[in-house]
């Protein structure tokens, strides 16, 4: 990462909404409109798609594991979200594994229940990109730094491998803001078109697909909570 990018990124460090280890938000918390995505023991509320990775609870947490052959692969959420603050914390078991969030996502055609296209808040081990914008069957990279100088140039060490990993997640309107153990790592206006077709969706839980040879690998995600907000009472910038 370029020492612009250090400058920026601490320049807007964050706190993340405090989590009790339980995947239920405080008393004030719920007060202040926050609603958990996971009960902690079961997959209520959520489906596979796109492929045939799985998923389980294991001692608090969503687990999802590769599968050879299988396509990239989603857990969803039923319900839809437009603008929102999400925030949850992320182990991959295995550094090989590349992961993602997806959200404000949807699905095109009908092979393993549809495949899931949007924008993603990429998980991967350090060095890398965790917490850029990526267009999950949607363009590529849609981080503007990435765009500009490519994937080595903004690889940093924010990921702390082996160890669960705090990611806030800010969406209002176009922009998109990322935040990775409080540390501000994306703000960008997504692109108009993809927007267009994007303002809504639910959130994802990607297994990424493997080649033959490798794995099983594992990601486990625990402390899912979101924050609907008022677009009419934000502003995007």
């Amino acid at each position: 990462m370029t020492n612009l990018k250090l400058l920026l990124c601490t320049a807007f460090l964050s706190p993340l909404v405090l989590t009790a280890g339980d995947n239920q938000p405080s008393e004030a918390r719920k007060a202040d409109g926050w609603i958990a995505l996971f009960d902690g023991e079961t997959l209520d509320g959520w489906a596979v798609k796109s492929g045939f990775a799985t998923y389980g609870v294991e001692d608090g947490a969503i687990v999802g594991t590769t599968a050879k052959g299988s396509p990239n692969t989603f857990l969803c959420t039923d319900r839809s979200f437009d603008n929102f603050v999400l925030v949850f914390e992320v182990k991959l078991d295995n550094n090989e594994l590349n992961s993602g969030v997806q959200i404000r996502s949807k699905l095109r055609g009908e092979e393993y229940g549809g495949r899931v296209y949007g924008p993603q808040v990429e998980i991967e081990s350090t060095p890398g990109q965790a917490a850029f914008i990526y267009g999950e069957a949607a363009g590529g990279w849609q981080s503007p730094m990435i765009q500009e100088k490519g994937e080595d140039a903004c690889a940093h060490e924010y990921f702390r491998n082996g160890e669960w990993n705090q990611y806030k997640v800010r969406v209002m309107g176009r922009r998109i803001q990322t935040w990775l153990n409080g540390i501000m790592i994306e703000d960008m206006k997504y692109d108009q078109k993809l927007y267009a077709d994007n303002p809504e969706g639910f959130i994802g839980l990607q297994v990424h697909q493997i080649s033959e040879d490798a794995g099983p690998y594992s990601v486990r995600w625990r402390n899912l909570y979101l924050k609907p907000l008022e677009k009419k009472d934000q502003k995007e910038d």
